[in-house]
């Protein structure tokens, strides 16, 4: 979604557990007050089979997250300034992209093949990342949103940049 009175546009990643990936955004891209870019942040599920789980988060959470039948990926989608950080940038850090246009997903395609052919294909590794149109959203439960603010003594050590 872009506004012209914001310049905001949204996009969500996948990247393991969604309290480590809303982390690592928010270190290095955020708050809107420092201006590195992102302006918010939510955690919730997505890309899941909704017929067998219409809200991922109104069940148990393993369920909603791949172990049971919904197969919905935990995910962080955020709101952000593309004049301070741009989704070229923000698209490297990801497992899975839940692209939110058309041009996301060519920008989506390009990152991913250069990230590839300069730190992959050098190793004799492949991505694995699953490029998708972004569809429906369900925000994770309360206590879930923020977790690093409210509980600053947690670190992910999954999550972190790589380059």
């Amino acid at each position: 979604m872009s506004t012209a009175a914001t310049q905001t546009q949204t996009a969500t990643f996948a990247l393991g557990c969604f309290w480590g990936a809303e982390h690592l955004l928010q270190k290095h891209y955020g708050p809107s007050s420092e201006n590195k870019g992102i302006l918010t942040t939510t955690v919730g599920y997505t890309g899941g089979n909704t017929k067998k789980n219409a809200n991922p988060g109104e069940n148990d959470e393993t369920a909603a997250t791949g172990a049971g039948t919904a197969e919905h990926a935990e995910a962080v989608k955020i709101e952000f300034n593309p004049t301070a950080v741009s989704y070229d940038e923000l698209v490297e850090y990801r497992s899975s992209i839940f692209t939110h246009s058309d041009e996301q997903n060519s920008i989506a395609q390009r990152v991913t093949e250069e990230v590839q052919a300069k730190h992959f294909t050098p190793k004799d590794q492949k991505i694995v990342t699953e490029i998708l149109p972004a569809g429906e959203w369900f925000d994770a439960e309360e206590y879930h949103q923020h977790y690093s603010v409210k509980n600053p003594n947690y670190v992910c050590p999954a999550h972190r940049l790589f380059w």
